[in-house]
């Protein structure tokens, strides 16, 4: 029997681990069914070390003990302070690899000693190297390490046929880089890279971090960038805003106790709209196209000659991203394989390869079909009530959910039809109307009184599409069944197998380490809580008392969900009560 070589994307946001058995591959469950692992590393209050969603979790409060995005500073002599100690780039994410390493060893049920890590393409000599030895220090052999765009070739060349050229478009959290890669025989070869390893989702998040405090300065005259309690808390906003616009058009930051100024507590409420947010990035973006034609050239391929763009990483689910790149290129980008698992598939790939195994394609639910809606608009020079809107593209993975905006036309509009369609023309009455529902009741106000409208399509092939007044919250919705054709037996079978595999395959131990670390924190909470009493006043008091009452009342009964409720409810009265 072949040792088992598991497959890592060691990336500045978020971290996977694959592996390859069977003729299949696995992107691995961390927990609580999410495949990635945050990349950053902390302390709790205990000194007890925090990997992954904890530290995540705690990095709003305690920035401090918290250590993000170290993926930007490997191959530098640059060190981080952790506990108080010095460490090294390469220690840090030692830490990260432990943890996938410990989490591939629960799911296989043996124990791991290899791995295959991905880096960026336009990564150095000596990111590359540093990367090796976090690889040691976590007591992993490297036999090879890969280029991300490789990677994901791999992934997506198990089903493709016939040779290609490709570009792969990768941009992640701290990183960008775009190769063109051709794909021949079974044969993944990198032509040429260009790339930036300074840009990136975390540059994106810096440019709505940039806007609340320009709206935190006019509006209430506030300059928070000194404390780093309030700095962290507004970028994770950040991080959660950015991720809610790849899907709606509109989103919400707002954080309650930011901090107190002359006693009185500061609260953030602020909406950020997508079209504000997408010209905000816009300069970014240009330069990857820029960095996209260098590549090119580097290649000796014209745009012409390009048969596909494939898309990699997280920040690539930006709308604008997609839009640009087929506005600059002609071809509409596909991610029929998820951005963000497509890399650590196919280091696993690659792992299994070196290991010796068989491998096959990697199994994904996607749907066939583009769904969308019908708007008023110009169309071959007129206006046209029928102008084509997809929502959801086709070759989307599934389930996913996608909204847009939509505004009345007339003063005073009061009902409207959504149409629902399946197809790809730009004129909907060319496509297949599979649905129609009414929306009434809307405000009396002049046009241009916003609709949002929102498809949902599950595993199941269930299309569910809702429209909802932006002002009152106003909506209708109907669901539509079998939307899509059910796959061939054998490979609903595998994709079943596949996903109930994924859902097994978190072990009682980490579930255990993290249910006793979130009891440690919980604990931490209320001594703190109890320490505050003496000195709050009456009604803050009473609430102290409730929190903590609640916090013990879910460690008692074992309810996951409303301890992660009252500890965050409890944190945020303690963050107010020490600012």
């Amino acid at each position: 029997m072949n040792e088992t070589i598991i497959g890592i994307d060691l990336g500045t946001t978020n971290s996977e681990v694959a592996v390859a058995r069977d003729g299949r591959v696995e992107v691995l469950e961390i927990s609580n069914g999410s495949r990635l692992l945050p990349s950053m590393v902390g302390l709790a209050d205990d000194g007890a070390l925090l990997v992954g969603e904890a530290a995540w979790n705690q990095y709003r409060f305690y920035p401090e003990r918290t250590v993000r995005s170290i993926k930007r500073r490997m191959g530098s002599d640059e060190k981080v302070v952790l506990g108080g100690q010095d460490y090294t780039p390469q220690e840090i994410s030692a830490l990260i690899l432990k943890r996938l390493k410990a989490v591939a060893e629960s799911h296989l049920g043996e124990s791991v000693r290899k791995a295959v890590i991905t880096v960026p393409a336009y990564f150095s000599d000596a990111q590359r190297q540093s990367t090796r030895d976090a690889g040691e220090i976590a007591g992993l052999e490297v036999p090879r390490i890969i280029n991300e765009p490789t990677a994901a070739a791999l992934a997506y060349e198990s089903s493709s046929s016939g040779p290609k050229r490709i570009l792969v478009y990768d941009l992640g959290g701290g990183t960008f880089d775009v190769s063109v890669v051709r794909l021949e025989n079974d044969v993944v070869e990198v032509l040429a890279s260009h790339g930036n390893n300074h840009l990136g989702g975390d540059d994106f998040d810096q440019k709505i971090v940039d806007h609340v405090l320009d709206h935190l300065k006019q509006e209430q005259d506030l300059d928070i960038s000194a404390s780093s309690q309030a700095m962290a808390r507004i970028l994770r906003a950040a991080e959660s805003a950015k991720i809610s616009l790849s899907d709606n058009p509109y989103a919400m930051l707002e954080e309650e106790y930011l901090m107190g100024q002359g006693g009185v507590p500061v609260h953030l409420s602020l909406e950020l709209a997508r079209d504000d947010y997408e010209a905000m990035i816009r300069p970014f973006v240009d330069e990857t196209l820029q960095a996209a034609h260098t590549a090119l050239e580097g290649a000796g391929i014209r745009v012409s000659q390009l048969d596909e763009i494939l898309l990699v990483g997280g920040a690539t689910r930006t709308p604008l991203i997609a839009r640009h790149l087929e506005s600059e290129l002609g071809l509409r980008p596909r991610s029929d394989v998820d951005p963000e698992l497509c890399v650590a598939a196919g280091a696993a790939i690659q792992a299994g390869v070196i290991a010796g195994g068989p491998t096959s394609s990697v199994l994904v639910d996607v749907t066939p079909y583009t769904f969308g809606t019908s708007a008023l608009a110009e169309f071959k020079g007129e206006i046209y009530p029928y102008c084509y809107v997809p929502l959801i593209r086709r070759n989307s993975v599934i389930p996913t959910s996608k909204s847009e905006v939509f505004y009345t036309a007339c003063d005073g509009q009061t009902t409207v039809e959504v149409m629902v369609y399946q197809g790809e023309d730009p004129d909907a009455l060319n496509n297949t109307e599979i649905g129609r529902f009414l929306i009434e009741g809307l405000s009396d106000v002049p046009s241009g009184n916003p609709v949002i409208t929102t498809f949902s399509l599950d595993l199941n092939g269930i299309l569910h599409v809702t429209a909802k007044e932006k002002e009152t919250g106003l909506a209708r919705s109907i669901t539509i069944d079998n939307a899509i054709a059910r796959f061939e037996a054998a490979q609903m079978k595998q994709a079943v197998d596949r996903i109930g595999q994924l859902f097994e395959g978190k072990g009682m131990v980490e579930e255990e380490r993290a249910q006793n670390r979130d009891y440690t924190q919980a604990r931490a909470l209320i001594e703190k809580a109890e320490r505050l009493m003496d000195g709050a006043g009456e009604d803050d008091r009473e609430d102290l008392v409730d929190l903590v009452e609640g916090l013990t009342d879910a460690m008692t009964s074992h309810d996951s969900a409303a301890l992660q409720t009252a500890s965050d409810e409890l944190t945020d009265l303690i963050f107010y009560l020490e600012s």
